[in-house]
């Protein structure tokens, strides 16, 4: 004869087969969801760094021709980051960097290719802010004021703001714009507050007629009459 315990053992069997014939499928569809999304997120990463890796040694590869003063080897080595890794920051460096070294040889195309390929598929707003000012100096210089202008549209991260009004007041200076200039310079030298580039916009400020001391908060008069 079965014991009470066998009994209460073989009940408890029945309720477990029961819950697992109704929810059994669904247990395992949950766990091979949760495994499967530890095993992307794990992979993922990998690939990340693995892809970081390798772009690194192509931005190095990149620095390097710069540095001989090899602009065709850079600019290879830019269209490898650019091609199989754009998305990492080592491809928007290299972008810049290629373009710079350009820009000091006096390629202005090759220059502007490169900082329009960051300003276009931008991995960082910072970096994408960087391209879009040098863009715009470029533009300037060829005399494309209206382009310039266009360049620096939208939005900048907000450490950006002093550099970008103060590139549209060189544009609007050049355009002989006087007041627009002075009132993109004073931007400027109230978003750079305690950046040494001020003394640079407030040189601006003083050759169009304006005191870069007037600008400065004056201090609040005392309020109230003194008591005897």
């Amino acid at each position: 004869m079965a014991s009470h315990l066998d009994l209460e053992e073989q009940e408890q069997l029945d309720q477990l087969k029961h819950f697992w014939n109704q929810y059994g499928n669904l247990i395992s569809w949950v766990l091979i969801v949760v495994c499967g999304s530890i095993a992307a997120y794990n992979g993922w990463n990998w690939w990340q760094r693995n892809e970081s890796l390798k772009a690194s040694a192509v931005y190095e590869e990149v620095e390097r021709a710069v540095l001989a003063n090899d602009l065709a080897r850079a600019e290879q080595a830019f269209g490898d980051a650019r091609d199989k890794y754009g998305r990492t920051l080592y491809a928007q460096q290299a972008g810049l960097l290629v373009a710079k070294a350009a820009a000091d040889q006096g390629k202005a195309d090759t220059a502007r290719a490169a900082l329009t390929w960051v300003a276009e598929h931008p991995a960082d707003d910072g970096y994408k802010a960087i391209a879009s000012l040098r863009l715009a100096a470029l533009q300037m210089d060829a005399k494309d004021y209206d382009g310039a202008l266009k360049r620096l549209e939208g939005s900048f991260p907000a450490e950006f703001n002093g550099l970008v009004a103060d590139r549209r007041g060189d544009i609007y200076n050049l355009q002989g714009k006087k007041d627009q200039a002075k009132a993109e310079y004073e931007k400027a030298w109230r978003a750079l507050d305690g950046s040494e580039y001020r003394r640079l916009v407030e040189v601006k400020l003083t050759a169009l007629g304006v005191d870069p001391k007037s600008l400065a908060p004056q201090p609040k008069a005392a309020t109230g009459t003194a008591k005897s």
